[in-house]
Order: structure tokens, then sequence, then C-alpha cells
């Protein structure tokens, strides 16, 4: 036997008692796989720096969402962005970032939706973490995530109209558009 044989019979019986070793040789996750699983599934295939990644039409993203969750195992979303494409049509996008933590794959989820209808379906109830970056999206730029439960501003006031994530809001704000506060100590220290 020689020095190192016991590290390794150590290594290899945490492996085989572990989540890891059923996944170790597993195949890597394709949204083919999803396809075949789903024949009315359309997708987009995108690559993102060596990620996987699908832009969705918004009447599958449901679906899909839920597959990927129950049936290949991406229960954990990193995160979820709006984007201002500033396209003609389908100016906005939501990505989600997904992770599968028991195969450490992780994927992106695209869907996009037109200015004049900026409705989504809410994933909330696939991935509760969902809720904020949704909520973050409307307040930013606008887009509506039917189905969610507390869709409401985040950062902005309520009554404020403008979303100044948009590429078309002004640089410099809207005019008046929120009273800023006045800082009388300033004023004070002055005199």
């Amino acid at each position: 036997m020689g020095p190192h044989e016991p590290t390794v019979y150590k290594l290899f019986y945490f492996l085989a008692q572990s989540r890891i070793a059923d996944c170790y040789y597993c195949t890597m996750f394709s949204f083919d796989q999803i396809t075949a699983a789903f024949p009315g599934f359309r997708y987009e295939a995108i690559d993102i720096n060596g990620t996987p990644g699908a832009i969705v039409d918004r009447d599958q993203i449901l679906s899909v969402a839920q597959m990927l969750r129950d049936e290949f195992g991406f229960r954990h979303i990193v995160d979820g962005l709006g984007i201002d494409r500033f396209e003609r049509k389908m100016r906005f996008e939501m990505t989600y970032n997904l992770r599968n933590l028991d195969t450490k794959e992780r994927v992106f989820l695209k869907v996009r939706c037109d200015e004049r209808d900026p409705h989504l379906p809410s994933l909330t109830k696939i991935w509760g973490g969902t809720g904020w970056h949704e909520r973050e999206a409307y307040d930013m730029y606008g887009i509506v995530f039917d189905g969610h439960a507390d869709l409401r501003r985040m950062y902005m006031p309520e009554e404020y109209e403008h979303h100044p994530l948009r590429k078309d809001f002004p640089l410099t704000g809207v005019p008046g558009s929120i009273p800023l506060p006045v800082d009388t100590t300033f004023t004070d220290r002055l005199n």
C-alpha cells in the first residue's frame, strides 16, 4: 500500500456517499432536451461566454421555467435582469440566471416584450426569489409582470410616471418630476 492510497480511498468514499457522485458523469443540459419533452417548444439558442441560454416566447416562459426547475434541477435563481434593448420590436428583455446546484450548471433564460405591450408572466410561483428582480425591472423599465403578488415600485415614488433606466430617459432627469429635499442646514451654515 502506497503513501497516498488512504487519501485516495477517503476521497472516493466521500464522492460515493455524496450527491456529487450521482451527477459526476451526468450529461450536460441542453435546451434540445426540452424540445424532446415539449414538442411545441420554440427558442433561439444563445451562448453567453460559454454558458448556454435561450430566448423563449413569452407564451411559453412559464411552462419552460417549470420544466427547468422540476425536471432538470434548476432550482436556484441567481438573479434576474431587466434590459432595454432600444429596438423597434421587442424592446425590453428579462434575463433569468438559473443554477443547478447538483450539477453546477448555469443557464440563461431570456424573454422579450414590446414597448406597446410591456407585459410578461411573473415567475414568482416557480422561483419565489424572482419577486425582487421583477419589481426592480417594473420600477426601472416599466415591464409589467402579470401574476406578481406585490408589483410596486422599489426605488422611485409610486406617483413617479417615468422609468429611469430606459435608454430614452434624459441623462439629467426630468425637471420637476420629483420634488427634491431642501437642505436647510447648508443655508443656515452660510448665514
